[in-house]
């Protein structure tokens, strides 16, 4: 019996993940608005621990932010903020990518490897969702730290924190996982191979067909 309990719990909390995560995406939850957790609980049939838990959920996902003596509310999303932050993502990153290459070892391709095996198991788990972005910058990081640009690598990994939320939410609700992973170890044999162009290139594209697909979804949820 006591078994069974902690996925009994886990299922009704994903369920109320799932029917948050739509109505905050939808419109029906507004923006701003506070998500008061008794109310929640009252309107979906349940105890305020699987509430408590599915907006923690939540905020790993980037739809959800704590505030003190505010309690949770539903992040505002931003098609300028994504326009902005991704220009600058594919500036900065593909020319620290292209000053890596040269220097890259085989110990920074064995390192990006492995990070990228943990991404990739990580993905097939929706209640990782919380480590995808991590891992995506940490992939990413093991590409460019060969350049011996630690201001710039602090510059991407703060742009990467504020678009921590955004990656989140087109992996999860984009369908961006299978281009993902297939882009990602399409760009490390680019790297292998030290051709250069071919994976600027690709990293450029990345980033903005992702900063396109997040922009469709966040357009739709402010109109």
């Amino acid at each position: 019996m006591s078994r069974k309990t902690p996925i009994v719990h886990k299922t009704r909390t994903q369920v109320v993940v799932e029917v948050l995560r739509e109505k905050i995406l939808s419109g029906d939850i507004a923006a701003g608005e506070p998500l008061r957790q008794s109310a929640l609980a009252d309107e979906l049939n349940v105890s305020r621990i699987p509430i408590r838990e599915a907006l923690l959920q939540l905020e790993a996902e980037g739809l959800v932010k704590f505030e003190a003596h505010k309690g949770a509310t539903a992040t505002v999303l931003s098609v300028d903020q994504v326009t902005e932050l991704f220009e600058l993502r594919a500036m900065v990153e593909t020319d620290l990518l292209a000053k890596a290459i040269p220097n890259m070892q085989r110990t920074d391709y064995a390192e990006a490897e492995q990070v990228l095996e943990l991404l990739e198991s990580a993905f097939k788990q929706e209640n990782a969702v919380a480590s995808w972005s991590e891992l995506n910058t940490q992939f990413h990081t093991c590409l460019y730290q060969a350049a011996n640009r630690p201001h710039t690598l602090e510059v991407i990994q703060s742009l990467n924190t504020n678009c921590d939320r955004y990656i989140r939410l087109q992996l999860l609700l984009g369908g961006g996982i299978p281009k993902a992973e297939q882009e990602h170890r399409d760009l490390l044999e680019y790297c292998k191979n030290g051709d250069s162009n071919k994976a600027c290139e690709l990293l450029k594209s990345h980033i903005l067909h992702a900063a396109e697909t997040i922009k469709n979804m966040v357009a739709q949820q402010v109109n």
